[in-house]
């Protein structure tokens, strides 16, 4: 197994290429961008969301062959169900440390409606599945009303007792973030929060409110589980340079200053989803690909964050502490 200090080997997946000009470079993972918390947090990384289903490879295996084509940023969740999973991939993998990695995770809506005892059990449970004593970054799955501030503060605690390096939140609208940060108890700004963004579901006013706050984003959905493949303007972008539909989604994330994070259970699309940095898209591609979303689309996003933020608790979805007027886009 390849100690940390040695770095990516030249001629391993397209993830781990040259430098990017105004683009960190970390000599562990590549292309990264810079936390607000000082931290390097990888381009592009492997979501293991349904990383495997009733038959065919298991969860440990397609993981494994993740790390075996260069991905070293694994993202994970509680609700995924496959912790122990990708944690016996990372135990038996021989092409990474620990320490070449980047393991991140989140707790759902159960434990964050249970409250913070429940919280601090996960983030032990994932430890525990994941085979590691520290994640590089936790995230608050869902803004539960009523409840998804304490789960962070819980996570500012976990933070200071050297469980977790940095802390963040997932499907947060602009209005979530402002509850968040009103907080009095709240002393650190999310690093990170990762929402659905693609083409078809464009978020600019979103994007730069993350951006003045200084949060990352990290898109999940970027490739939209193949959905979009044979859109005719994704695919006139992609003859125009020569690559692949997913290639074209994966450089409009980076292009928008995103974390990718496309999955396959398949070794040749996760190589080919990784080569992302060898082009870049003009604003002719950027404005074609923008104009896919539409207002149905916002609109069922919308109702999607209605319903999910209590999804699996017992509150209703008519709780009056759900957001109805957040910024969609």
């Amino acid at each position: 197994m390849r100690a940390a200090s040695e770095g990516v080997r030249e001629g391993e997946v397209g993830v781990y290429g040259p430098p990017i000009p105004g683009q960190a470079h970390d000599k562990r993972w590549g292309p990264s961008y810079v936390l607000n918390d000082g931290t390097n947090h990888p381009m592009i990384g492997f979501g293991t969301y349904k990383a495997a289903g009733a038959q065919g490879p298991s969860a440990a295996d397609i993981v494994g062959d993740a790390l075996a084509v260069g991905y070293q940023f694994l993202d994970c969740a509680q609700f995924y169900g496959n912790e122990k999973e990708v944690g016996k991939a990372i135990s038996r993998s021989e092409w990474f440390d620990r320490d070449d990695l980047y393991l991140a995770s989140k707790v759902w809506t159960d434990a964050i409606y249970e409250g913070r005892a429940a919280v601090r059990k996960q983030i032990d449970a994932t430890l525990k599945a994941l085979r590691t004593d520290r994640l590089d970054l936790y995230l608050v799955h869902w803004p539960v009303p009523g409840k998804h501030v304490d789960a962070y503060l819980e996570l500012q605690d976990a933070v200071k007792a050297g469980k977790i390096t940095s802390i963040g939140v997932s499907n947060y609208a602009a209005e979530d973030v402002d509850e968040l940060l009103d907080h009095p108890g709240v002393y650190i700004t999310p690093a990170v929060n990762q929402i659905e963004l693609n083409p078809f579901l464009y978020r600019p006013k979103t994007l730069q409110y993350m951006a003045d706050k200084g949060i990352v984003v990290q898109a999940y959905r970027a490739l939209r589980d193949g959905k979009a493949f044979e859109d005719p303007t994704v695919l006139r972008v992609a003859a125009k340079h020569g690559k692949t539909a997913a290639q074209v989604m994966g450089a409009w994330c980076l292009a928008k200053g995103a974390v990718y994070m496309p999955k396959s259970t398949k070794k040749a699309r996760m190589v080919e989803n990784a080569d992302v940095v060898s082009f870049q898209l003009d604003g002719d591609d950027l404005a074609a690909l923008d104009a896919l979303t539409t207002e149905d689309a916002l609109a069922a996003f919308k109702a999607l964050y209605e319903k999910c933020v209590v999804r699996d608790t017992p509150l209703p979805e008519d709780d009056p502490g759900i957001k109805r007027d957040i910024t969609a886009g």
